[in-house]
């Protein structure tokens, strides 16, 4: 048996389907979070890694709030957080 389709209809069932799965997408994408390196950080911020130093060394005497978490001495950035700290403070950095 074969069913065959009129092109509004294909177009009715394939925004159907964009409006079910751009939600679910957008979701996932949100939830998503990487680790970066002290380089990736200062690319991501268009910082230099003296700078990120600074900022971190501040953080850590409770002078600011940059994010930061450290492993030892390797500093390690949530590029969620960074993200969120450049559109609340990065205008001051």
């Amino acid at each position: 048996m074969k069913f065959y389709l009129e092109n509004e209809d294909i177009e009715a069932i394939a925004q159907r389907m964009v409006e079910i799965m751009l939600p679910l997408l957008n979701a996932k994408k949100e939830q998503e979070d990487h680790i970066l390196s002290l380089d990736e950080a200062s690319a991501l911020l268009g910082k230099s890694k003296g700078q990120l130093y600074q900022w971190t060394s501040d953080n850590k005497h409770g002078l600011n709030s940059f994010p930061v978490m450290r492993s030892g001495k390797t500093l390690r950035f949530s590029e969620k957080a960074l993200i969120d700290w450049m559109r609340n403070n990065g205008k001051n950095g």
